[in-house]
């Protein structure tokens, strides 16, 4: 295994390396990020729908063509921020992309961040904006039987464990699962065998910290309340088929791989695309680098083959 950056990324050799603390938390969700305006060719609708178990209302954010065709396939957005921030608009560029580049729908959820909202607060809310999905195909043109999941970090986290708990309540059916780096195991926080010399983007203990928020609990203990740990489902059989991208550098790296090899001894396809020398959000800080704009198209392809919409092309990003 390469032991230096990847040539594209050399950079990241000077981001800093500030873990997120308690007392960063007000200030990080202060944050609100400017909406990018829908162009010409993307319509951008904001609802609001009912949160479940007296829960307020959950916000989703539309993205769809503006010729959209009858029956469209839609991709089930969640955004990142280790369960502490992000929002649907911080993610406009991705939704827009993706509507672009497949011609379907995508939905976004902003779900409630913790520590105010710990566990399953953000599970609830993405389950309510995945049945209000599936409730209104035929009003927003929704093919039911094309609707992906999906997310980055966190979020690529959530939609492991709402793939798993949307597969027990049996009521929708997703077809496929696009987990871009997630964050799928609290054990990682608590491992001292990781060498952290190359980690970026996201730092152990940022990791230790996002998860006993997360979970109201230190990470790391014997149980861990049901769905929100993704890798701690002993049972994978049964889940959408997944792609899993990650880099070696990238904190999840194991647990990513560990999660991916589980999927396929479990009869699940699984993709995974492993970039040699990229760290967390690496397609994120460094968007204009060759390596992260391969990274995001086979991410999208692979999106795409699986809701039935476009080629794939035969681009590595493996160098």
């Amino acid at each position: 295994m390469t032991r230096q950056f990847h040539p594209d990324l050399v950079a990241a050799a000077d981001l800093p390396r500030e873990p997120v603390r308690a007392k960063d938390i007000p200030a990080i969700q202060a944050v609100l990020p400017i909406p990018h305006p829908a162009p010409a060719d993307v319509e951008i609708v904001d609802f609001n729908v009912d949160g479940v178990h007296g829960a307020p209302p959950v916000r989703l954010r539309v993205y769809r063509p503006v010729t959209p065709g009858r029956q469209t396939p839609a991709f089930y957005w969640m955004h990142g921020g280790g369960y502490l921030a992000g929002s649907p608009e911080s993610d406009d560029p991705i939704a827009i992309d993706i509507v672009r580049r497949l011609g379907i729908i995508v939905v976004s959820v902003r779900y409630r961040l913790a520590p105010t909202h710990p566990a399953p607060a953000a599970l609830d809310d993405a389950y309510s904006g995945l049945a209000w999905i599936y409730r209104s195909a035929a009003r927003l043109g929704i093919d039911p039987g094309r609707v992906a999941i999906g997310g980055g970090s966190a979020g690529a986290g959530l939609a492991a464990a709402l793939a798993q708990l949307t597969l027990d309540r049996a009521e929708y059916r997703p077809v496929f699962q696009l987990l871009v780096e997630p964050m799928l195991d609290d054990r990682t926080a608590v491992r001292t065998d990781i060498d952290l010399t190359f980690v970026r983007g996201w730092e152990a203990e940022s990791n230790r910290f996002a998860w006993e928020a997360y979970l109201g609990q230190p990470p790391g203990r014997e149980h861990a309340p049901e769905y929100v740990v993704p890798a701690r489902r002993e049972d994978l059989s049964g889940l959408p088929p997944a792609w899993v991208g990650v880099g070696t550098f990238d904190l999840f790296f194991d647990e990513d791989l560990d999660y991916a090899r589980r999927l396929e001894l479990a009869d699940v396809p699984c993709e995974t695309c492993i970039v040699p020398g990229a760290f967390h959000g690496f397609e994120s800080i460094f968007p204009e680098a060759p390596i992260s704009k391969s990274f995001v198209t086979a991410a999208v392809e692979a999106l795409g083959v699986a809701l039935g919409v476009g080629d794939r092309s035969k681009a590595s990003t493996g160098s």
